[in-house]
């Protein structure tokens, strides 16, 4: 598959631009006329040779989005995009991500379009700050374009850190109690072992049991951990194929409680992207094809790409996501007022925020589950092994007595 930049006239006459991937190019003016446009240019994105690509990460995305702001203020303060872009890589401080924008200086200093120097790297730069930059240079609004896409991408970096920083006392928990378990079992409950040598067919069963449990880690723990990795990464790439995805991603949403919360970031994320692509004046097909690529669970995705394609044939949006059944009744419901009042853009933009706001409420939730759940099961564990020792030593003393 290959990418390419194309740039059309929609069915009003409004000149628009974007990419799209396709195997060849005959395939990609097809799918560009299926969006229902009239495409004028194509051409091939190929990155650049030998150029080696900051990674997306936290620290690269918040220097991407810091920059674009600034990039945003210089335009709007008068600055050719040139001088701009050469101010606001002065401010970067990671030497990578100070590399890519050098890159795009260059091509912009060439005559490439800002929107297709940034596409080149597309773990960087989202299709919908690729889709709010192209919506900018058609309408002669860069530094608009760009200011809205920038408090888009802080507001979904700010998502993210939520997420990641919820999930971090649960995942060392779980850490610790694996820890805490496997150090019973290497170290403690061996020493036991001389003291019931000879009498294990005495032990009661749940003694027995610890005790194999033991030496089967002990004797085998490298197999056992290798084997385990090798599961992991099988299932992995399992998973990874597209119709299992697809299923996974299924019973995620059937989920309790897990299910609805990643409803709810995946619907603030489309919310918030399809937003501000319908502030900027991207039409609303192109636009929905392309918020679709913030989503990340497929069944959801499939669903609005579903209802993309019927939007460019004169289709409505809200009755066809909501037989499709896939987004919260509140998210429809914002919709639907949008559509009444020519909205839209305004709407989805509250959606967003109060999706926002009840995905920290179902975190805490969550977490408040998870937490006490780990810690009970840790207590649960250590407390069996315990009591099997103990119930092996006091029945061996009685024994002892009795003779």
């Amino acid at each position: 598959m290959a990418t390419f930049a194309y740039r059309a006239v929609s069915a009003s006459g409004s000149a628009t631009s974007g990419e799209i991937e396709a195997g060849s190019r005959a395939q990609a003016v097809t799918a560009v006329r299926r969006l229902g446009l009239s495409p004028l240019d194509l051409t091939e994105v190929t990155a650049p040779k030998n150029v080696k690509h900051a990674r997306a990460n936290n620290k690269t995305r918040a220097a991407v989005t810091k920059t674009i702001s600034e990039l945003s203020v210089l335009l709007s303060a008068g600055l050719q995009l040139d001088r701009a872009l050469a101010l606001a890589i002065e401010n970067i401080e990671i030497p990578l991500v100070r590399g890519e924008f050098y890159e795009i200086l260059s091509s912009v200093k060439e005559g490439m379009p800002l929107s297709r120097a940034m596409a080149v790297n597309p773990a960087l730069f989202s299709p919908m700050a690729v889709a709010m930059t192209e919506a900018g240079e058609a309408d002669g609004n860069l530094g608009g374009a760009l200011g809205r896409s920038a408090e888009a991408l802080s507001q979904a970096d700010d998502l993210r850190s939520l997420i990641t920083t919820s999930l971090i006392y649960p995942v060392i928990l779980l850490v610790i109690a694996v820890a805490v378990i496997l150090l019973m079992l290497l170290f403690v409950v061996p020493q036991f072992e001389s003291l019931f040598a000879g009498a294990e067919d005495k032990l009661p069963a749940a003694s027995r049991f610890v005790m194999g449990a033991s030496q089967t880690l002990r004797e085998n723990g490298w197999v056992m951990l290798g084997g385990a990795l090798l599961i992991f990464f099988g299932l992995r790439q399992w998973i990874r194929r597209p119709s299992m995805k697809l299923t996974v991603d299924r019973i995620i949403l059937r989920t309790p409680q897990l299910g609805m919360l990643v409803r709810y970031i995946d619907t603030a994320r489309f919310s918030r992207t399809l937003s501000v692509l319908v502030t900027g004046g991207v039409p609303l097909p192109v636009a929905l094809a392309m918020a679709q690529r913030a989503i990340g669970n497929r069944e959801i995705g499939d669903a609005v790409a579903k209802v993309a394609s019927g939007v460019k044939e004169g289709e409505g949006l809200t009755a066809p996501l909501a037989a499709a059944n896939v987004l919260p009744k509140l998210a429809l419901g914002f919709l639907r007022t949008g559509e009444e009042t020519s909205q839209l853009g305004p709407m989805l933009g509250r959606l967003a925020d109060v999706l926002d706001r009840d995905v920290k409420i179902r975190l805490q939730r969550l977490i408040g589950l998870l937490t006490p759940a780990i810690t009970v099961i840790l207590g649960v564990t250590v407390a069996a092994i315990i009591a099997s020792i103990m119930t092996a030593i006091l029945g061996f003393n009685d024994l002892a007595v009795a003779s």
